[in-house]
């Protein structure tokens, strides 16, 4: 099996302010996934979530900005790694995410390659 990185994206919405019962079902659906993946044995490393705010981003020169959201519409919220046969087998896997079901979001999925691999 090959491992693949999930990586999730969204936008920024100062608007979104979901319900306490509508985060409730956000939760619940993010960990049913999870869980899913896990109980699979496709769960490789669980990633973690990345923080928005009181970012920064180093640019050559000892550029530093604040984080990515000033620059861009679309930002990385965090990652996991799945193992799957194939590209096709994670897209799947992918496609299962809360963010895409539920809409929101997307998730990139990239194959996780070793130092001398340079695809």
């Amino acid at each position: 099996m090959k491992e693949f990185v999930l990586i999730f994206r969204t936008s920024a919405n100062a608007d979104f302010k979901p319900t306490t019962e509508q985060a409730q079902q956000m939760i619940t659906g993010w960990m049913n996934w999870m869980s899913g993946i896990e109980s699979s044995g496709k769960l490789a490393n669980r990633g973690t979530r990345l923080g928005i705010s009181n970012s920064k981003v180093v640019k050559a020169n000892n550029v530093v900005t604040n984080g990515p959201f000033t620059e861009i519409k679309e930002f990385i919220n965090g990652f996991i790694i799945v193992k799957a046969d194939s590209i096709d087998e994670a897209v799947a896997i992918a496609k299962q995410c809360p963010m895409v079901a539920g809409g929101g979001g997307n998730v990139e999925v990239r194959p996780a390659v070793s130092p001398d691999d340079n695809s």
